[in-house]
């Protein structure tokens, strides 16, 4: 068993875990998650894992139903074009407020961002970086200090790259790095109309990248974590 999963921050690891299984598909839409087999496979506490599922469905890409336990969301067509046009809307403001707060600071962090979603992309493990992308997205919106739009948006990049695994064309990263680098010169310019654009364009890739016809099969969770043992 991995000793990651052994340490204190046992919460995070077994967090981390079943959302990069989500996002590299291992762990498909409509998969349950049985916290009893999720013990015995990760090797911590029924508490963590039931721990991990509630920050899972706070970001809602897992579910939770009385009496019949947690599922990996599968958002229809319908709802997940809903979810991108949301994030599109709030990104759009989110730039324009970034613009005008962007600090040296601020840029440095964020490039540094963009390297580690790169450096994963390089070592081709897409579900980490598709993370880090979401990351890059997240501090963006804590740049703007609008504390509404932070809240929203953790949500709606992990909704997001969960669309992303379900529908995008052979799944992956959407999220190219020159995309990310155009974006932050925009930011750190100042420049308002040009990051909306960009943020547009970057955001554009992800719909005009979606397959909604596509219907991914329920995996089994001993399968999906096999490289733990």
């Amino acid at each position: 068993m991995s000793e990651l999963l052994m340490k204190q921050d046992a919460p995070m690891d077994a967090y981390r875990q079943l959302f990069d299984g989500i996002l590299s598909q291992r762990l498909a839409p409509g998969t349950k998650l049985n916290e009893v087999e999720l013990t015995l496979l990760f090797g911590v506490s029924r508490t963590l894992i039931r721990q991990a599922l509630q920050r899972l469905q706070l970001e809602q890409v897992v579910e939770i139903h009385k009496n019949r336990g947690a599922f990996v969301a599968a958002p229809s067509p319908d709802l997940a074009q809903q979810i991108l046009l949301a994030r599109h809307t709030i990104e759009l403001a989110v730039v324009n407020l970034a613009c005008e707060r962007c600090t040296a600071g601020d840029v440095e962090q964020l490039q540094h961002m963009i390297d580690l979603e790169q450096r994963a992309i390089d070592q081709g493990d897409m579900a980490t970086a598709l993370r880090r992308s979401g990351e890059f997205h997240l501090q963006l919106a804590i740049v703007a200090g609008n504390q509404p739009f932070v809240h929203a948006l953790r949500g709606l990049i992990s909704q997001t790259s969960l669309i992303i695994t379900m529908y995008s064309h052979g799944g992956g990263n959407a999220c190219a790095r020159d995309e990310h680098s155009l974006l932050l010169v925009a930011v750190s310019a100042g420049d308002q109309q040009r990051a909306r654009q960009q943020m547009a364009h970057h955001l554009g890739h992800i719909a005009a990248g979606c397959d909604f016809n596509q219907s991914p099969q329920v995996a089994n969770l001993k399968g999906a974590f096999a490289h733990l043992s």
